[in-house]
């Protein structure tokens, strides 16, 4: 028996997401589909972190454990053989069978991109929020960072959300311009569904000087989700990466 910890970047342009759904095509049942030839059974492969439909990732983390001794540089090359040009294992290592991608992540690291000029090169259009219009990202750097810290995030999640808690810690929370972009990320020890689409949202309202700074703060203290922005498309999106101890 061997225990796996693997990266995996995707494009998530096309697929339901990270988590296998009842119809549509997401990125978990491509591994444990491209997995079952290798092992010769049906294998489940836990993620790190459950992205939505047309999120990307640079550094999703998996775990998973076959029955067949089998090194890692194996089920590389065996598992990436099988899978789309969208969807790659970038690295794969032997782990103790007792890791887990989700319950043993300390935290996960967010980018949400903006192409803030008036014509997105067709070339980022799938990757990209276009805001044209100027956006002041000195307002917006200054209300991402007083989200940080240990918070009730329930103003920024999906209305469907079904978690037992909506407390979550934000490490850091910036905007950072590097034109034509702007990045808003997030390090945090977890993330309610839409949390950083709708703080993106949100964070313009702030920078086309709809609303002030400290709006953000207001909002989130509210736990209101209808006081909030509105939820910024999922193409902007990317899981950066997953840290553990």
């Amino acid at each position: 028996m061997s225990s796996f910890k693997v990266t995996v970047a995707y494009d998530g342009t096309d697929f339901v997401g990270w988590q296998r759904q009842a119809s549509g095509v997401s990125v978990q049942a491509l591994i444990e589909d491209a997995l079952e030839p290798l092992d010769g059974r049906r294998v489940t492969v836990t993620g790190a972190g459950r992205t939505d439909a047309g999120v990307h990732a640079l550094g999703q983390v998996a775990s998973f454990t076959l029955e067949r001794e089998v090194d890692a540089s194996t089920v590389l090359r065996a598992v990436n053989a099988r899978l789309p040009p969208d969807v790659r294992i970038l690295t794969a290592e032997t782990v103790a069978p007792a890791f887990h991608a989700r319950f043993d992540a300390r935290s996960k690291t967010y980018r949400y991109r903006i192409w803030n000029v008036d014509v997105v090169s067709p070339f980022e259009r799938r990757y990209v929020w276009h805001v044209p219009g100027a956006l002041d990202v000195d307002a917006m750097d200054t209300a991402a960072r007083s989200l940080e810290g240990r918070r009730d995030f329930s103003a920024f999640q999906a209305a469907e959300n079904d978690t037992a808690t909506t407390e979550r810690t934000l490490f850091s929370s910036r905007v950072v311009a590097s034109p034509p972009q702007l990045f808003y990320e997030a390090d945090g020890d977890g993330f309610l569904r839409h949390m950083v689409r709708t703080i993106v949202g949100s964070l313009v309202e702030v920078g086309r000087g709809k609303r002030p700074p400290e709006w953000l703060r207001e909002v989130l203290e509210s736990r209101d989700r209808t006081r909030a922005g509105r939820t910024a498309p999922a193409s902007g999106l990317f899981l950066l990466g997953v840290h553990y101890d």
